[in-house]
């Protein structure tokens, strides 16, 4: 992960770690950070998008439940964070990861797990594809 990392991509990478993982370093970062303030921490459904590939139209695809966090630091500093699931605990441990990044409290120990986590993932999404890609099927017709 390059040095300027986007608030997407850091979200993205935390809400698709291990859950223990990210609570842990949450956890660690609410050892300084001082008081935070939760403005909401609840779950609901949202509705999933999807494009059909024929005519790129957007339709919903359905429903999925979410966990989602809203959490405000002493300074006015704010972080958000939803996970697919009802885990509340882990939506809140990403908002209270996305108000340290804003703040620029602990970016150093949160990037380098953000960083170590993408390579995971890009791993286990690699080694997917190769599965994926040993079960394709030629086929000829007349």
């Amino acid at each position: 992960m390059s040095s300027k990392v986007s608030q997407g991509q850091y979200l993205t990478v935390l809400t698709h770690s291990p859950p223990h993982d990210v609570k842990q370093l949450a956890e660690h970062v609410l050892d300084s950070i001082g008081n935070v303030i939760v403005i909401k921490n609840q779950t609901g459904l949202a509705m999933v998008p999807y494009i059909d590939s024929a005519n790129g139209t957007v339709f919903h695809l359905g429903e999925v439940l979410i966990a989602e966090a809203h959490v405000r630091l002493s300074d006015d500093t704010e972080g958000y964070g939803m996970v697919m699931g009802r885990d509340n605990t882990f939506a809140l441990a990403v908002a209270i990861l996305d108000a340290s990044m804003q703040q620029q409290h602990m970016v150093d120990e949160i990037r380098a797990f953000v960083t170590q986590q993408e390579a995971i993932q890009k791993q286990d999404d690699s080694d997917l594809l190769r599965k994926v890609e040993a079960t394709r099927v030629e086929m000829e017709t007349f």
